[in-house]
């Protein structure tokens, strides 16, 4: 076999044993192809890296059949979990995937739109909330683009994510309904509009439980495990403890959590905690973490479809709307009735 950087379609065909128009059908498409022999296809490309080498050589003959996918951080599981509904809706149509991983840095970003646009890519998706700004990126001719599991902050592009709102919203009457009555918002931030609609949803869910405001107890945060330990740092400081602790993510949750056991307190029967998200991890954590889940591959092949609805320019793809998807609520063993009432 050719080594993987000059990798060929005949390689593929060999080790996946059918011919190469089959292996044609099965990278552009695959619903015509079965099952069995798309795997062994699929497998064969892996082994091979014929699929990046393809991308590779039509980025260079100036193919419009790439997609970017812009991402702040590719470890980040709700990324990996979507693109995989927007690679397998991608391939369906013949077009590649590359992934541009910013690292939430400005310059990088910049870096991936130059390479992407000189190459004329037939689309984009971003899950960075923002673009890039500055005068080169004013200048270059951008792609269809939608935005994914954040909205781009002025509204540019089309979006499609879950119902961040409806998620906060019964996340909370999950608590109240449990008897909570002094909940901490963990997250809060103006920063994330995703993690502002789920503060929304706290707020609604509380006003419509007529909870007052000095039983609501607000934490900034960044999303991160240490911003969900900082908090509850920062409660045992100012000796105001809720009952249950919000999370604007599993991962804020899951230090929230940390942080009760380090205080050798016990989770759920001394506090209740609830996340957002629904990452691996949720699972693994002691007790697992009750939390709203997104349906990430439903968002990826959403995402996806709404941007080939653009490149086919369909009537009304243009327009930046949004595509909310409702979220689901996971019972796990986090949560539970309030050991002591509100005002101990």
């Amino acid at each position: 076999m050719a080594p993987k950087d000059q990798a060929t379609i005949e390689d593929v065909a060999r080790i996946a044993g059918v011919s190469i128009a089959t292996v044609s059908r099965a990278v552009h498409s695959p619903e015509r192809v079965a099952d069995s022999t798309r795997k062994k296809v699929n497998q064969a490309i892996l082994v091979t890296g014929y699929t990046t080498n393809a991308m590779a050589r039509s980025l260079r003959m100036g193919r419009s059949n790439i997609i970017l996918v812009l991402a702040p951080d590719i470890g980040d599981p709700n990324f990996s979990s979507t693109l995989i509904g927007i690679e397998t809706e991608a391939r369906a149509r013949g077009h590649a995937i590359l992934i541009g991983h910013t690292q939430n840095d400005p310059a990088r970003a910049i870096d991936y739109l130059k390479y992407v646009t000189s190459h004329q890519a037939a689309g984009m998706i971003l899950f960075t909330g923002r673009l890039p700004t500055g005068d080169a990126v004013s200048a270059m001719p951008l792609p269809p683009t939608v935005a994914a599991f954040e909205p781009i902050q002025d509204g540019t592009f089309p979006y499609v994510g879950v119902d961040d709102c409806a998620g906060g919203r019964k996340a909370t009457e999950h608590l109240l309904a449990a008897g909570h009555r002094t909940i901490a918002f963990v997250g809060d931030t103006q920063m994330r509009i995703a993690y502002q609609r789920r503060r929304q949803g706290f707020d609604s869910a509380m006003d419509g439980a007529r909870i007052p405001q000095e039983n609501r107890i607000i934490i900034n945060g960044d999303g991160t495990t240490a911003s969900g330990q900082h908090a509850v740092e920062l409660l045992f400081m100012r000796d105001r403890l809720p009952t249950a602790f919000m999370c604007v993510n599993d991962t804020t949750a899951i230090g929230v959590m940390n942080a009760l056991a380090a205080r050798h307190y016990n989770v759920p029967l001394d506090f209740s905690v609830i996340g957002f998200d629904d990452v691996p991890q949720a699972t693994y954590v002691s007790p697992p973490l009750t939390t709203i889940r997104q349906p990430r591959s439903i968002i990826g092949k959403a995402a996806i479809s709404r941007l080939f609805d653009m490149i086919e320019k369909k009537e009304g793809a243009q327009a930046p709307t949004e595509q909310l998807i409702a979220p689901d609520l996971v019972l796990r063993g986090s949560v539970t009735s309030p050991k002591f009432t509100p005002d101990h």
